[in-house]
């Protein structure tokens, strides 16, 4: 299989984890580039349900190596936590099948309590984050005060360092009804951590290119969506790293010119977590999925907010990500839905626009303009066992999807099963 990277379409909740399991068993290595534990995949298999947060889905399966890459924030706390839940359910997680960047910034519980405070701070014009502590530990590694994997090897620094950090976190909650933060009682937590984490920190960059050059494929595994990016996304309403296709690369530190495909991951339907603009959202169309027990984040078990195809935002996503070809995740979520929408552009200021606007104000003021196709309401497309037994209205609705959104959609999810995803000519 050659190198590719697994991209979000949307705002992420588009099933990057099934995709990137299901890919895994023709892969050798995962790697995963950037986010934090504000992140979730969930994976079934055999009816088994696994949710992972900072641990790539490959480690799933056997004989596969994993790396978390030195784009990523981690919390080490919550890491290990991880690893454990992980070990009782039978997976086993070792210094052989999972190495992590020295490189990687730390999320320490001081970030996640100066996220909460600055959140609440926003009064109604929050953003919407989980509280994972991502943004602070964010700003850290912009202002070049972050504390990184490396640091837990000198334990005498890394203590200076967290005391440091801690005392100017203290002064920003001055004031505030923010309990103070007790800096040993983070230095206690950390040094047990740094015990267990030791052994799986390395050269991660130096690792994967080794690995390149004696032949092993690489998946990289994304994390959010286009639309959460800092850059590319709807900002404000973003996350604090680059989730498109080049925050894989500097992520990693592998070279673009190792990458060999791109696969965009793009929901049958459209959905996001937390506050921003959303132009197809649909209440009707949400309280239709959260009744069905569907949409619930992974990392949070908030109710997402649904909507119709978003065209518009797919297709740029593809553009920007250079995919080069989408996966479709639950088409079989529109099973028994009578008519259905695709948003094709959208209606701003009395003029039809083609491509996501810049800023939020104009987001506020697009409306959708929708085309309508007739929904597969005698058949299902769930548990269809390959694309030819699918629907014809149903193969017709993929078809339109993919001219649509210049792209060929490659991969099919009909169910959230590993065995549910079907290959597409």
């Amino acid at each position: 299989m050659p190198n590719t990277i697994i991209v979000g379409a949307q705002w992420g909740d588009e099933g990057k984890g099934k995709i990137v399991d299901f890919l895994t068993e023709d892969t050798d290595i995962v790697v995963r580039a950037q986010g934090g534990n504000n992140a979730g995949h969930t994976v079934i298999h055999d009816n088994k349900k696994y949710v992972l947060h900072l641990i790539p889905s490959g480690i799933l399966w056997p004989e596969k190596k994993c790396v978390i890459g030195n784009g990523v924030v981690i919390d080490p706390i919550s890491l290990l936590e991880e690893f454990d839940n992980l070990q009782q359910q039978g997976i086993e997680i070792t210094p052989e099948n999972l190495v992590i960047s020295n490189r990687a910034h730390l999320t320490l519980s001081y970030h996640r309590v100066l996220d909460s405070y600055r959140e609440s701070g926003l009064g109604g014009k929050k953003i919407g984050t989980t509280g994972r502590g991502i943004g602070p530990t964010y700003i850290d590694k912009a202002e070049r005060s972050g504390i990184r994997m490396a640091d837990l090897i000198d334990q005498g620094k890394l203590s200076e360092k967290i005391i440091s950090k801690v005392d100017k976190a203290n002064s920003v909650l001055q004031g505030s009804e923010a309990e103070t933060i007790d800096s040993n009682e983070i230095i206690d937590q950390i040094k047990t951590a740094a015990e267990r984490l030791k052994p799986f920190v390395t050269e991660t960059t130096t690792y994967l290119h080794e690995q390149i050059i004696a032949g092993k494929s690489l998946l990289f595994e994304g994390a959010q969506g286009t639309y959460l990016d800092i850059d590319h996304g709807t900002y404000p309403f973003v996350t604090s790293s680059n989730t498109t296709a080049g925050g894989a690369c500097t992520g990693s530190g592998v070279s673009p010119r190792s990458i060999d495909n791109v696969t965009a991951v793009a929901k049958a339907y459209t959905t996001r977590v937390g506050s921003g603009p959303f132009i197809t959202e649909n209440q009707e169309f949400s309280d239709r999925m959260h009744g069905m027990g569907r949409e619930f984040g992974a990392t949070t078990g908030r109710k997402r907010r649904c909507g119709w195809f978003d065209a518009v935002l797919v297709r740029h996503a593809c553009r920007l990500n250079g995919a080069d070809h989408l996966a479709l995740t639950n088409v079989d979520g529109l099973d028994g839905i009578d008519t259905i929408k695709i948003c094709t552009s959208y209606e701003l200021k009395g003029e039809t626009i083609h491509t996501p606007p810049a800023n939020s104000e104009d987001w506020d003021l697009c409306t959708p303009i929708y085309e309508e196709m007739a929904g597969w309401v005698d058949q299902i497309t769930a548990g269809a066992p390959d694309i030819a037994t699918m629907p014809e209205k149903a193969k017709a609705y993929l078809d339109r999807l993919s001219e649509l959104c210049e792209t060929p959609i490659r991969i099919v999810g009909v169910g959230p099963d590993r065995k549910e995803t079907l290959l597409r000519d």
